[in-house]
């Protein structure tokens, strides 16, 4: 079971207030205003409403390591930054990738210590899953993360809310590759390319360990190139103050 579930229960409304401006802050700085709660519901962002043909491309890396450099030759060969989301299992494993991928420009995000589901843990546990990994990442890079996608993209109100507390914003994807299913190149572009969600403002999911990823990777950044697309890092494709999320966790700004 959880701990401290019901505030509005277990403390004053003045502590509460408190708790409330505290977090509040440390997102914002005193300056940026933003939401994640729908309808009283908390979510993560799962693609963001722009007119730009901006799109972002992920890797989650928890488990693999064997095509992360090919990878990255890929991404540089297309002039293309990406967003690494990394357990803190897979820092302690490949920390020299872990500096190239931070060396070559594009986004070091937290994926947990121990890939667990955050939902099923304690707030305590849920804030030392990411602040285990920040450290590492902070140490050995000297960068401060804050994004953040929760294992299995698994989570309830706790989670975004402990995200957030912790000074990220939580990020989940609007097409998955299923990569890690291993059906193969061609399924691999198809789920991509074809997708009914492929827009301005997509998160697109996919694994740097799955067996097919680093072979439709050149293919795949080639036709969504071709279609007009520009592949940003989620740094830069999400809104960071002044927004708010709609039912299906589409970040809009205000």
């Amino acid at each position: 079971m959880k701990e401290k579930k019901h505030l509005s229960i277990l403390l004053p409304a003045t502590v509460i207030c408190i708790l409330a401006v505290t977090i509040y802050f440390q997102m914002t700085n005193g300056t940026i205003s933003v939401s994640n709660t729908v309808n009283g519901k908390e979510l993560p962002i799962y693609c963001v409403d722009t007119q730009e043909p901006k799109i972002s491309i992920s890797f989650d890396a928890a488990w693999g390591n064997d095509d992360t450099s090919r990878i990255l030759e890929i991404l540089a060969k297309h002039n293309v930054h990406a967003t690494f989301f990394m357990t803190g299992g897979w820092v302690e494993s490949y920390p020299d990738d872990v500096r190239a991928i931070y060396e070559a420009g594009h986004d070091l995000g937290n994926h947990s210590q121990n890939h667990k589901n955050m939902s099923q843990l304690s707030d305590t546990e849920i804030r030392d899953e990411i602040m285990s990994v920040h450290k590492k990442v902070k140490e050995l890079t000297g960068y401060e993360m804050f994004l953040f996608r929760p294992p299995y993209g698994d989570y309830d109100n706790e989670v975004i809310t402990g995200v957030l507390s912790c000074g990220y914003y939580p990020i989940q994807w609007s097409i998955d590759s299923l990569d890690w299913k291993d059906y193969g190149v061609d399924d691999i572009i198809s789920r991509i390319c074809d997708s009914k969600h492929l827009d301005g403002g997509a998160i697109i999911l996919c694994h740097n360990g799955a067996k097919y990823t680093a072979d439709a990777l050149d293919n795949l950044l080639t036709q969504l190139q071709e279609k007009g697309y520009q592949l940003v890092p989620i740094s830069e494709l999400i809104y960071r103050e002044k927004y708010h999320l709609d039912v299906t966790g589409k970040q809009i700004a205000e």
